[in-house]
């Protein structure tokens, strides 16, 4: 018996196997059955290891490319005809006007992880879509019937940037603050009412009654904090590349473990009127008494970022804390109706007329050294000259910072949560900025000795000296004579705020002051939206997550799974092969004939008679 094998291959290729050549190739042993398959599964979970691993790392470099990318292409004039693009608009009625912004994004990948990927809409010139006008809006209190006619211009505009398709989509929302906050409720309820109102006759956008409001400065805090972590990208805790990562004890979350994500940053800004600081408190907070726990209330904000309730990574603690008075224009006139009254007072007791005259100044650490000036009413004028001292100046403006000797409390005595001042990051703005950067050229990273020792140096120059200097050229453009009068006084209140009020260390190395973010000036108006349009995926994911429970699981299947069903496939067929050759094996075994049953049991040849 023998099988010939020629009808595949040419002439001289043909070949045949005899039957006693034929078990031995189609009915191994057990025992080589078992090493074939040893073999073959450790090629494929070689595979496996190889393939899914460079996947999983390509996946990763191709999501961090888009993201660069995003960054790379927010500044490129959005693409109105793109269909997938969405839209959103925020009013932010201020104290001295009003401005639109309009934002865009495309559609949610349907990752309950990831938040809506939401930029300022450009211009074909590549220019942020914004729009300004003046007086605010709360200089209507007597007149709140005009209300919506002062609002049409900025609505107009923006919908003249909106595709008309979209504007039934695209949520507007009229924020109000500061200037709104000083009128009483009645005022602020009849203008509201008129916006209410009015603009669904005028504009199709999705508005409803709860989309117009006269938000606190606790909300406007939280607002400014989410937009610039946002910009900063520290909301992204898929693919956490960041060695900077905090443990956080989830408000609200029955969770034993503690969740650990990318540390946010937190946020200093100093107006000319006040102050604000607003960042994360990872863990959960004690009190010192019932009552510091009442206030700890008012100035704690917790809230989901995600639109899943259920999921945790985007739930954060924030304290922020606005001080009126503490800005720095503020604090000046603070600090000279202060020096008025006491020069006075001493005047009157010692029967002496000092600084009442230019020829009898009265002697002032927080001006440059021989910088004359006037301070007061025309009927109480009073004259100065400044003598440059830093430190002086320093201990002079410590008792405005109202501190008190309670524990866990910074300017007026208000409550302030620890700070891990090992493990956090801090950025500065508006005066932070400014006051380091316009005439000392230190902005960016902080550092408290070599910024005290500039501004030593600063204060102690005379104020001829300083006024060449200006006109050379050496300070920043945009600095003009008033930075140079008060920048003593306000390197001085800076850094008592930071390092006296907020008790950050002199040593501490993590603050950054900055104008902008990425070349961006990052508003209030951006975490607005962020938040109020966290919702908004829930319409794009349900169609994903029917193949799932959740879209994650999607992403990895689509990818990494997929390699797990070849394997599997993989397997079962080998398993078939193996069960096959056992199966004619057994076959062999029961048709074989004796004079063969050497090949089965692994003997040598049987002697054969030979005939020459």
């Amino acid at each position: 018996m023998g099988i010939s094998f020629s009808c595949l291959f040419p002439a001289p290729w043909h070949f045949s196997l005899s039957s006693q050549v034929l078990p031995r190739l189609m009915v191994p042993s057990l025992r080589q059955l078992l090493f074939i398959g040893l073999v073959l599964c450790l090629i494929g979970l070689l595979y496996l290891l190889l393939v899914t691993g460079k996947g999983q790392y390509c996946l990763n470099n191709s999501l961090l490319f888009k993201r660069h990318l995003a960054k790379v292409n927010d500044v490129d004039a959005t693409d109105t005809s793109n269909p997938n693009l969405n839209y959103g608009l925020v009013v932010d009625c201020g104290s001295s006007g009003s401005r639109v912004f309009v934002y865009c994004w495309p559609r949610h990948n349907g990752n309950p992880r990831d938040l809506l990927d939401i930029r300022q809409m450009r211009d074909q010139h590549r220019k942020p879509v914004v729009m300004k006008i003046k007086p605010g809006i709360s200089e209507l209190a007597k007149t709140p019937e005009k209300a919506s006619d002062y609002i049409y211009p900025l609505l107009s505009f923006a919908s003249e940037h909106i595709p008309k398709n979209k504007h039934q989509e695209t949520p507007l929302y009229i924020l109000c603050t500061a200037g709104m906050r000083i009128l009483p409720e009645s005022q602020q309820e009849a203008l509201l009412e008129d916006l209410r109102t009015d603009i669904p006759v005028h504009f199709n956008f999705l508005f409803s009654d709860s989309h117009v409001e006269v938000i606190s400065g606790k909300q406007e805090g939280v607002y400014a904090w989410i937009g610039i972590n946002f910009v900063l990208g520290r909301f992204n805790h898929v693919h956490n590349d960041n060695k900077a990562v905090v443990e956080v004890h989830v408000p609200g979350s029955d969770q034993q473990e503690a969740l650990m994500r990318k540390r946010t940053a937190g946020v200093l800004d100093m107006g000319g009127v006040s102050t604000q600081i607003a960042y994360e408190v990872p863990k959960t907070v004690s009190f010192a008494s019932p009552q510091q726990e009442e206030v700890a209330k008012n100035l704690l904000a917790e809230f989901n970022l995600g639109c899943d309730a259920h999921r945790t990574e985007h739930v954060y603690r924030v304290y922020v804390s606005t001080f009126l008075g503490f800005g720095g224009n503020a604090a000046r006139q603070r600090y000279e109706e202060s020096v008025i009254r006491n020069i006075a007072t001493r005047n009157k007791l010692l029967g002496q007329r000092m600084g009442e005259t230019p020829e009898s100044p009265l002697l002032d650490p927080c001006l440059p050294a021989d910088l004359l000036d006037e301070i007061g009413p025309s009927t109480q004028k009073l004259h100065l000259r400044g003598t440059g001292d830093f430190d002086q100046c320093r201990q002079i403006l410590q008792p405005f910072l109202n501190r008190t000797n309670e524990t866990l409390t910074s300017l007026s005595g208000i409550y302030q949560p620890a700070i891990d001042y090992t493990n956090s990051q801090f950025y500065g703005f508006s005066e932070f900025y400014y006051c380091t950067e316009d005439v000392l050229r230190m902005g960016g990273d902080y550092n408290a000795s070599k910024y005290a020792q500039a501004a030593k140096s600063y204060c102690s120059t005379q104020w001829k000296t300083l006024r060449e200097q200006f006109d050379s050229g050496w300070y920043a453009s945009h600095a003009d004579h008033h930075r140079l009068k008060y920048q003593c006084f306000k390197s001085a209140w800076l850094y008592e705020v930071l390092h006296s009020g907020f008790s950050f260390p002199e040593n501490y190395k993590n603050l950054r002051t900055a104008l902008l973010v990425y070349d961006k000036e990052v508003q209030w108006t951006l975490g607005a939206i962020l938040y109020r349009t966290r919702f908004l995926p829930l319409r794009d994911i349900p169609q994903e997550s029917l193949k799932g429970v959740h879209s994650h699981w999607r992403h990895s299947f689509s990818f990494v799974n997929n390699h797990y069903l070849f394997l599997a496939c993989f397997f079962i067929v080998l398993l078939s092969i193996m069960l096959y050759l056992l199966r004619l094996r057994r076959i062999h075994r029961r048709d074989t004939p004796s004079s063969v049953t050497w090949l089965e049991e692994g003997l040598g040849s049987p002697t054969l008679p030979i005939n020459l």
